[in-house]
């Protein structure tokens, strides 16, 4: 079952990352400016955004595998019109309707899965469940730019299609049917104020990494995100206060929990989604290389990330998530900071060993952040946690992408020239490194014990 919501969210993430390099060919096609394009990407951020707060309730309301098949469904349909977009404004609407599916496949299959699993099985699952959030991101821009390349960049949207009906199989076939909840009632003002701040928030970090030079662009961007953050300021003190809240934050009792999405995690996950959107700009804009070359330059980022996946639960097990979370944190704000030492001199086989050190780096951080968020969470707490942690990766990726936007912007500024640089790409990466070293301080505080329980009942399960 977990390996099936696995591949479901797997087709949702790729989605989110092969449009990227295929946006200049949209707009030939569709006859826009690339810019108008952007807001294809923007509006299926907010509109996943904006759903993500009710998909705890609407869980409980439908039942969670009903209502993760209807997410597919909405999903791979809105893909199609995707695909059969004449203009534009088709494809805008479109994407809208695509991430309204997408904002409830996340948090609803991550909770699908999670449902009565033993507190032994939580590693396993989790490590399942993270390999889409890591290979996703490395390979939807070299594939999309394949596609584009060599077919049509209908071909990325289109390709969803067989893969969402293929999904809706497989769930149908082999997940169970849950058991039904107790129905809350609708938490109106909750749902309509994490609605609310969320888009904000998330739209005002992708409006200013797009306004760095543009002194009233750049003031209505911050002011969207302060009305962003103040409408989740009012929502969180309403969420503590309503005896049925759209999303209980009682996970965030825990340390790990909050830990590892509120602190250290959020800063991690940063430079984790920030790296694989910098690294084939860098390839392309600053070295010269094609689409599918750059590409090709990711494998070895790729091959590391999978290399790791076969020995990080048992690393877990002998070292515990302290230990682990500290040694990758540091080895990743390392391999980030390198990466503003590669230039057009770098030895190939230097940058292969680097990518691949980055990519094991990375793959170890993410799984063990991922796993981490459920060590002390409650059974009956798993679908708010799954909403929450959603939440979090959401708003960390952004935040990711568009802080090393930012970096680059201003180090191009700084210099005046109408063309990214190599220098501008390697002052992001080391912005980049930053974070991820705050990250590294934030789990060194973690108690030496963090998530022992789990791991030793994952041991004496392996026992």
């Amino acid at each position: 079952m977990t390996l099936t919501v696995a591949a479901a969210l797997f087709m949702l993430l790729l989605d989110g990352s092969i449009l990227n390099t295929s946006l200049p060919a949209m707009a030939h096609a569709l006859e826009v400016r690339p810019l108008m394009l952007s807001a294809a990407v923007t509006v299926y951020l907010l509109t996943g955004a904006a759903v993500l707060p009710l998909a705890s309730w609407l869980g409980e309301r439908f039942g969670l595998r009903r209502l993760f098949v209807l997410a597919i469904v909405l999903f791979t349909g809105a893909s199609l019109l995707c695909g059969f977009a004449q203009d534009a404004t088709q494809l805008v609407l479109a994407r809208a309707l695509q991430g309204l599916g997408g904002g409830l496949m996340m948090p609803v299959g991550r909770t699908l899965a999670m449902q009565g699993a033993r507190k032994e099985d939580v590693i396993g699952i989790t490590a399942l469940l993270t390999w889409p959030a890591l290979f996703a991101p490395v390979l939807g821009p070299p594939l999309g730019g394949f596609i584009t390349t060599y077919a049509s960049w209908r071909w990325n949207f289109l390709l969803n299609v067989p893969l969402g009906l293929l999904a809706v199989f497989l769930i149908v076939r082999w997940v169970p049917r849950d058991t039904q909840q107790p129905r809350r009632p609708l938490d109106v003002r909750g749902a309509v104020g994490a609605a609310l701040g969320l888009m904000l928030l998330l739209g005002g970090l992708d409006w200013t990494a797009h306004v760095v030079g543009d002194r009233a662009g750049r003031l209505q961007a911050l002011l969207t995100l302060a009305f962003g953050v103040a409408a989740l300021v009012w929502t969180v003190k309403h969420l503590k206060r309503t005896p049925h809240p759209v999303v209980s934050l009682a996970p965030f009792e825990h340390r790990t929990f909050l830990v590892a999405t509120a602190a250290g995690g959020t800063f991690a996950s940063m430079c984790l989604q920030a790296t694989p959107f910098l690294l084939p700009l860098m390839f392309q804009l600053a070295l010269g290389r094609g689409a599918v070359a750059a590409g090709a330059l990711l494998l070895p980022y790729f091959l590391g990330n999978l290399g790791m996946k076969s020995v990080t639960t048992p690393i877990l097990l002998r070292l515990g998530f302290r230990r682990v979370l500290v040694g990758a944190g540091a080895v990743n704000a390392l391999a980030i900071a390198a990466f503003a030492l590669v230039d057009a001199n770098t030895p190939w086989s230097a940058l292969v060993i680097l990518l691949a050190v980055a990519g094991c780096a990375r793959s170890m951080l993410m799984t063990a952040i991922n796993t981490l968020m459920f060590a002390d969470v409650l059974p009956a707490q798993r679908a708010a946690a799954s909403a929450l942690s959603t939440v979090s990766m959401q708003a960390a990726g952004a935040l990711g992408v568009a802080i090393g936007a930012i970096a680059l912007a201003v180090a191009q500024s700084a210099h005046g020239s109408p063309h990214l640089e190599l220098g501008d790409f390697h002052a992001a990466f080391l912005a980049m490194a930053a974070f991820c070293a705050l990250a590294t301080v934030s789990f060194w505080r973690l108690p030496v014990d963090a998530g022992a329980e789990m791991t030793r009942a994952t041991a004496g399960r392996a026992g």
